[in-house]
């Protein structure tokens, strides 16, 4: 995959070009082909916020425009093309509604286009607009839907934080997250399975670094904070569930005392275990991941994932025989894990999955 840097300035390139496309597709295009949870609410102008959220499609023609309306001018989206999916053209979206030129000069003929969510929802949400073709071109039949559903609870490992940055820098730019590199994206690919990333950076299980936790969150359409928005879990059922969460709990609870009175080993078991329950609930036949890492939560003597194994243990032995545990370890490394340590967990996880379930 280029750096982002050479991306960047690709993507400034064409943007600076002038319009060259007559045909718009709208939004609510029958061949445009929607993953992840988008609110659409007024079908004509879907909301984007999850990370990772996608849009596909295969297009006639030799050139291609994306319109978005952002609403901070904060997030950043991969478009790929032809199925070559190490050099995305970036786009690094303005605020407000504007159209950004993505492709041009292509061979005449049939293409495909994948565009996907780098940042999440503390980037804000962006309304797709639609695209914009050659004159007299069109879209086609999209690709077929996969069949294998995979979803993942999780925050900012699992929403790729600083997964692109150098690694010695910081890692708290929206333009080092990259939730398409992400062990969860990288997994679902690997499984050739679709994916939902219900995840945010900060997010812990009973505090996060603002004032509300994945039980708050993970059952909105709209991921931009706390809010009313309700997603119907009616619409998409996974066949696995990973959850990556207790990161933060370890720091802000286990590190930093910032949860007043402190709950006890018992306490953060049960909250842990009251949240698996919730998504038991929701998918009856899911096989469940519950996983920690690879953050400094697994480090040596670290009592996080000690949490974890004993509300599987509870679980278990009431009867669920579909959940079990896995531990990415703690390498020594001190920042936000970056793309090869995605690969290493991403592999690790999709060969765990593929033991229990034969995939």
């Amino acid at each position: 995959m280029k750096p982002i840097s050479t991306a960047l300035a690709l993507s400034l390139a064409l943007l600076s070009q002038p319009g060259l496309s007559a045909t718009v597709i709208a939004p609510d295009n029958p061949y445009l082909q929607y993953t992840g949870r988008v609110d659409f609410s007024a079908p004509g102008a879907p909301v984007l916020s999850w990370p990772n959220t996608q849009i596909a499609g295969n297009f006639t023609g030799t050139s291609l425009a994306v319109k978005l309306d952002d609403q901070h001018g904060k997030n950043f989206f991969n478009v790929f093309l032809d199925g070559d999916l190490t050099r995305p053209t970036i786009i690094q979206a303005d605020k407000g509604s504007k159209t950004y030129l993505v492709a041009n000069g292509l061979k005449p003929g049939v293409h495909r286009f994948l565009i996907t969510k780098r940042t999440e929802g503390e980037e804000g949400t962006t309304v797709f607009q639609g695209l914009e073709l050659d004159d007299n071109e069109r879209l086609q039949a999209p690709p077929a839907r996969l069949q294998r559903r995979i979803e993942f609870f999780g925050d900012s490992i699992t929403s790729g934080m600083g997964n692109e940055a150098p690694p010695d820098g910081d890692d708290d730019f929206a333009k080092d997250k990259n939730s398409f590199r992400s062990y969860a994206a990288l997994t679902a690919r690997a499984l050739n399975a679709e994916l939902h990333m219900t995840s945010r950076s900060g997010i812990g299980v009973m505090i996060s670094w603002f004032p509300f936790t994945m039980p708050d969150y993970y059952d909105q359409v709209n991921a931009d904070g706390d809010n009313d928005s309700k997603w119907d879990f009616r619409k998409w059922t996974p066949d696995v569930v990973v959850i990556n969460l207790m990161q933060n709990d370890s720091w802000l609870i286990g590190r930093d005392h910032k949860l007043q009175p402190e709950p006890d080993d018992a306490q953060r078991v049960a909250a842990y275990q009251a949240f698996v329950e919730r998504i038991r609930a929701l998918y009856p036949k899911a096989y469940i991941v519950c996983a920690l890492g690879s953050m400094d939560a697994t480090r040596a003597g670290s009592v996080w994932p000690g949490y974890v194994s004993a509300a599987v243990r509870t679980l278990q032995a009431s009867g669920d025989r579909r959940i079990d545990t896995l531990f990415f370890e703690y390498t020594g490394y001190s920042k936000h894990p970056r793309v090869q340590h995605h690969e290493a967990n991403a592999k690790r996880l999709t060969t765990f999955i593929r033991q229990k379930l034969g995939w």
